[in-house]
C-alpha cells in the first residue's frame, strides 16, 4: 500500500444526554438501538426499497456485480414511471426484461402505465421503519426514507441494510387553522416562504444559505393528516434539498391508510402481480401492526438544528413558487395578472382529491383559454375518475390526459412549448426542465384550476371565488382511495 494512502476514519459523535428526534429513533429501531446521534455512522435494516426506469438498468447491472439471487430487503419495487407514456426501443426493451428479472430475486415489478413509483410505494410500507430509494422523491409519509443512487440501492436489495452517516434534523412545527381556500400545497411552500422570512434559506445562489440542506425536514403539528395528504409535505423535502423528511401522524390515518392497502396488495396478487410471496409478507406485516398499533414519538428534549413555526392563522392566500426556483416562494397577490400558456395538473404531488376538485373548478367551462395537461399518478386514480365522470370534465373542456406516471414533471419526453409560461403541479420547477425557455410556477391543483379556466394567474377574490363551490363538497373531493371499500378491488381479489 502506497505510505501516500489516506483513509477517512469514522468520528463518533459528541456524547449528548439529551433525547431523540423522531428520525434519529426511526433510525435507531433500524439498527437495534433506541436512537442514532447526528454524526453517527450505521448501517439501518432497510426494509423497503424503490426502483424506477431511468435507474433501474444501472440498479439491475449492479445486482449482477454483487452476484444477487435473492433480494434480503423484505420489499423491493420496480416501475416504469418515467418512460411508459412515450417509449423510445431501449425503453420498451427493457420494461421486457426487467420485470423478470426483480420478480425472480423476490421483489414486485410494476407494470408500464401503472403510474408513479411513490404513489404505490408508499403503500406498501410500514410504520416506523427505514426505506431507500433510486429517486430523489422517495420520501415516505410514514417511516423515514433516504434517496440514493443507483448503486446504493442495488446493496440495500441486496443485503437489506444501508450505509448512513446520521443527518442532524430540522423541525418544522404547525400551529393554528387552516384558512378558508388554503391547500396543503400553500402548507408546502410556506415552508421555505417561513425559512426565508426567518433568515434560513435564501433565494439568491451566490452564498446561498438553507438550513435543510442535508438534514432531516421533521413536521409535526398537523397528525390528522391523512396519509396521502403527509406524502405532499415529505415529498416537497426534496425541493429543499433535504436527506430525508418525517411526518408525525396520529395512529388513526395511518390505520386507515394500511387497511386500503392490504386490499390493494391482496387485489395485486389475484392481478398475477409478481412476486406474490413478497406482497403476501407484507400484508402479513401489516396486519400484525394494525394488531397492536404503536408508533414511536419524539422526545420531549430532542434537539434540533432549527426550530421552525408556521403559524397557519397566518396564511390567509396561496402560495407560489416562482420561475425558476422552487424555494422562491411568492404570496398569490403578488404574481396575480401573470399570463399562462400551459398549465400542468399531475406528478406525485398530487393525488385523487386534486383532480376532483380541479374537475369541480372546470365542470361549467368551455374550451380552455390554455392548453391543459392532465396526468393521474396511478391507473387507480384514473380508473376511479373515469367511474366518477371527472375525466368527462377533462375532455369536454379540451384538456390533454396523459398515461399515468411522470408526464411533463420528469421532462425527459413530454414537454410544453418552447419559452411557455406554465403553472405546475409538479415538485420542480428548475430552468428548462418542463420546456425548453419555459418559466413555471408551482402551485396547487386547485389554484392550477383557476389559472387554466383564465388564462392568468387570478387575483385573490378570483381565486377564492372560484373554489367557493369545494369546501362544502370537501369530504366527498376529498375522498382517498380506500380499496377495501371499493367494489372494483374487492370483486377482482373475490374471483
Amino acid at each position: 500500500m502506497p505510505a501516500s494512502s489516506v483513509f477517512m476514519r469514522p468520528v463518533e459523535p459528541v456524547h449528548s444526554d439529551k433525547g431523540f428526534t423522531l428520525a434519529q429513533k426511526m433510525v435507531g429501531v433500524a439498527c437495534g438501538v433506541e436512537g442514532v446521534r447526528p454524526g453517527a455512522y450505521c448501517e439501518p435494516k432497510v426494509t423497503t426499497v424503490g426502483s424506477q426506469d431511468t435507474t433501474g438498468a444501472m440498479t439491475r447491472d449492479e445486482l449482477k456485480e454483487l452476484a444477487c439471487l435473492g433480494f434480503s430487503s423484505d420489499l423491493v419495487m420496480q416501475s416504469f414511471c418515467h418512460t411508459a407514456a412515450y417509449p423510445k426501443p431501449v425503453d420498451i426493451k427493457l420494461q421486457h426484461e426487467l420485470p423478470e428479472f426483480i420478480s425472480t430475486r423476490g421483489g414486485v415489478s410494476l407494470r408500464p402505465g401503472d403510474g408513479v413509483i411513490h404513489s404505490w410505494l408508499n403503500r406498501m410500507i410500514l410504520p416506523d421503519t427505514v426505506g431507500t430509494g433510486g429517486d430523489s422523491h422517495t420520501r415516505f409519509p410514514i417511516g423515514i426514507s433516504f434517496p440514493a443512487g443507483s448503486g446504493l440501492v442495488a446493496f440495500a436489495a441486496a443485503l437489506g441494510v444501508m450505509p448512513l452517516d446520521m443527518p442532524e434534523s430540522v423541525l418544522v412545527r404547525f400551529k393554528g387553522e387552516m384558512q378558508p381556500g388554503i391547500t396543503l400545497r400553500d402548507l408546502v411552500n410556506a415552508i421555505p416562504y417561513a425559512a426565508i422570512q426567518e433568515g434560513l434559506l435564501t433565494v439568491e445562489k451566490k452564498g446561498k444559505k438553507n438550513i435543510f440542506n442535508g438534514r432531516v425536514l421533521e413536521i409535526e403539528g398537523l397528525p390528522d393528516l391523512k396519509v396521502e395528504q403527509a406524502f405532499e409535505l415529505s415529498d416537497a423535502s426534496a425541493e429543499r434539498s433535504a436527506n430525508g423528511c418525517t411526518v408525525r401522524l396520529n395512529k388513526e390515518p395511518i390505520i386507515e391508510f394500511l387497511n386500503s392497502n392490504i386490499s390493494l396488495m391482496e387485489w395485486m396478487i389475484a392481478e398475477g402481480y409478481a412476486d406474490a410471496r413478497t406482497l403476501q409478507r407484507r400484508i402479513d406485516a401489516m396486519r400484525a401492526w394494525l394488531d397492536d398499533p404503536q408508533l414511536l414519538e419524539p422526545d420531549a428534549d430532542a434537539e434540533y438544528a432549527a426550530i421552525i413555526e408556521i403559524d397557519l392563522n397566518e396564511i390567509k392566500e396561496p402560495l407560489l413558487a416562482c420561475p425558476n426556483d422552487p424555494d422562491d416562494i411568492k404570496p398569490l397577490s403578488e404574481v396575480a395578472g401573470a399570463k399562462i400558456d400551459e398549465v400542468f395538473i399531475g406528478s406525485c404531488m398530487t393525488n385523487i382529491g386534486h383532480y376532483r376538485a380541479a374537475g369541480k373548478v372546470l365542470e361549467k367551462m368551455g374550451n380552455l383559454p390554455v392548453k391543459l395537461w392532465v396526468a393521474p399518478p396511478t391507473k387507480m386514480d384514473q380508473h376511479q375518475l373515469t367511474q366518477e365522470g371527472i375525466y368527462s370534465i377533462f375532455g369536454r373542456v379540451g384538456a390533454r390526459t396523459e398515461t399515468p406516471g411522470c408526464s411533463l414533471c420528469m421532462g425527459n419526453q413530454a414537454r410544453v412549448a418552447d419559452n411557455a409560461t406554465v403553472v405546475s403541479t409538479s415538485t420542480r420547477n428548475f430552468p428548462n426542465r418542463l420546456g425548453n425557455g419555459a418559466d413555471v410556477y408551482l402551485s396547487s391543483a386547485e389554484l392550477a384550476a383557476v389559472v387554466a379556466s383564465l388564462g392568468r394567474i387570478p387575483t385573490v377574490a378570483e381565486y377564492l371565488e372560484k373554489v367557493a363551490g369545494i369546501q362544502p363538497m370537501a369530504h366527498e373531493i376529498y375522498r382517498y382511495l380506500n380499496f377495501n371499500e371499493l367494489e372494483h378491488y374487492q370483486r377482482a381479489k373475490a374471483s
